[in-house]
């Protein structure tokens, strides 16, 4: 049976990006689109995400809600692009993502202080709810752009 290549790509509006450092990009592939005042970040779930139930591992369930959850505070906010260590992360799986489905999630900020963060998303696969998650994060030194963390290039990202 042939596979269909548009299978594997991303909903549109969403562009390949490299963030959360060479860990993220190493176990992605990642994408991210800028939608209605917010940042989502998704992924397809393939082979190499898959447990031995063959659905996604939660251990890149977790990698992205912590990823969408911390990054959505330099986007959504007027902080500037730091470091933001994770100090607390609480997950609760709420059902399995299935091999090939698409996975995506956004955040809501909910405080900002002078030194952390504290926010919560959901992550969806194929639109169904399958982890949900919150986080505190420590505000770290600015980051320099790099390969794997830059400002993303989104298409309707309201610049600073």
């Amino acid at each position: 049976m042939a596979v269909d290549p548009s299978a594997s790509r991303p909903p549109e509006g969403f562009v390949h990006v490299q963030v959360g450092g060479a860990y993220a990009t190493h176990n992605g592939p990642l994408f991210a689109r800028w939608h209605e005042g917010r940042i989502q970040l998704g992924f397809r779930v393939a082979p190499q995400h898959a447990n031995p139930g063959n659905a996604c591992h939660g251990g890149m369930l977790s990698l992205v809600s912590d990823i969408v959850i911390s990054t959505a505070a330099q986007y959504q906010t007027d902080i500037p692009r730091t470091f933001l260590p994770t100090i607390s992360l609480q997950t609760d799986f709420l059902a399995p993502a299935p091999m090939g489905s698409w996975v995506q999630g956004q955040a809501d900020i909910l405080k900002v202080t002078a030194k952390l963060i504290f926010s919560q998303g959901l992550l969806t696969a194929d639109g169904e709810p399958v982890m949900r998650a919150s986080g505190v994060f420590r505000r770290g030194p600015l980051l320099p752009d790099t390969e794997n963390d830059h400002w993303l290039p989104l298409p309707g990202l309201p610049r600073r």
